[in-house]
């Protein structure tokens, strides 16, 4: 039977980046598995079998068999977003300080030449087919289309003020880029690559997720302590959904019908109905929670707390479960299921 091991990265400031594997069944946590400062996003091979972490100055993977890290790979400055393509032969991780992306080959774990993109790419999003990537350029308002089958970057598309959170609809129709000091969402549409007409939301919006069904994309405003819903045929807000303070990290089920949403200043959970955009009541979590995930059943989610916890939420009566001990300011998790 496959089981699932959350990934948990921890560290702040100088200290060590801490990965500690947690069996998301029995909740137990293994080892930690210690290596170089700035560990602060992660990433996962669709088989499972290795776990992607950004340092300082590199990218080290890691072993999930034996849940050793292996020598680090030299990438380009300050790297941080980082994904898999979904035939998990290509990682690629955006560096903020040298403005490019670097490819790493899956099967030799090489560094391909680095991918000229704009100015301090602070995310990076995937076409669902994986034939784009997009960068989200935070220094120049801009998005840059990297072509993978050639690592080609394209011309630049022009959003808000800002940018730095994406998400594209699972039907691969429609990027949509959150302009963070624009107060709005552009979208773009994937097939022309050409920026549609901005939509207002609310102050600092801070991420962006998609129900399955492509038809809903909610916002998180984290300077107004609200989430705004999008109609994807219409292009138009709607009215916002108060949360709670300091919205930032959202999720969806995989059945569609929640949303989750992680309010930093208020040390909760939200659920918000996508039937009804109506928030459910407060979770309380623990202190400093930041990112959230939801295993692939959807029975439970995850949310990382300060100063070193994990804690489950039990997804069918949203009823907060014995946080788990990882490392110190524990910022990202990846969900790896190992046959």
């Amino acid at each position: 039977m496959a089981k699932v091991i959350a990934y948990v990265v921890s560290g702040s400031g100088g200290s060590p980046t801490v990965v500690t594997p947690v069996n998301v069944r029995t909740r137990v946590a293994g080892p930690p598995i210690t290596f170089a400062t700035g560990g602060q996003s992660i990433a996962v091979t669709p088989n499972g079998k290795t776990v992607y972490v950004p340092t300082a100055d590199a990218v080290i993977p890691i072993d999930t068999v034996t849940n050793t890290a292996l020598p680090a790979i030299a990438v380009g400055s300050e790297p941080f977003s980082i994904l898999v393509t979904p035939n998990g032969r290509t990682v690629y991780v955006a560096n903020t300080g040298s403005n490019s992306v670097t490819p790493i080959r899956v099967s030799s774990n090489l560094p391909l030449a680095a991918i000229p993109v704009g100015n301090e790419p602070s995310r990076m999003v995937m076409t669902p087919n994986g034939r784009t990537i997009y960068t989200v350029n935070i220094g120049d308002n801009s998005v840059t289309p990297i072509r993978v089958s050639d690592h080609t970057p394209k011309a630049p598309i022009p959003v808000g003020a800002s940018p730095n959170s994406a998400a594209i609809t699972p039907d691969g129709e429609i990027l949509y880029v959150g302009n963070i000091t624009g107060n709005t969402v552009t979208p773009i549409k994937i097939r022309t690559n050409a920026p549609g007409v901005a939509i207002p939301v609310g102050a600092g919006p801070a991420a962006i997720v998609i129900t399955p069904n492509s038809k809903m994309a909610y916002v998180s405003n984290s300077g107004d302590g609200t989430v705004t819903p999008i109609e994807v045929a219409a292009q138009k807000a709607l009215p916002p959904i108060p949360v709670g303070v300091s919205p930032f990290d959202m999720a969806v089920t995989p059945n569609g019908r929640t949303v989750y949403v992680v309010c930093t200043g208020s040390n909760t959970v939200r659920p918000i109905h996508v039937a009804t955009n109506t928030a459910g009541s407060p979770i309380t979590v623990p202190a400093g929670p930041f990112t959230l995930g939801i295993t692939p059943n959807g029975k439970t989610l995850f949310v990382t707390g300060n100063p070193n916890l994990f804690a489950p939420i039990r997804i069918s009566d949203n009823v907060p479960e014995t946080p788990i001990v990882v490392g110190q300011a524990p910022s990202a998790f990846a969900l790896a299921v190992i046959d």
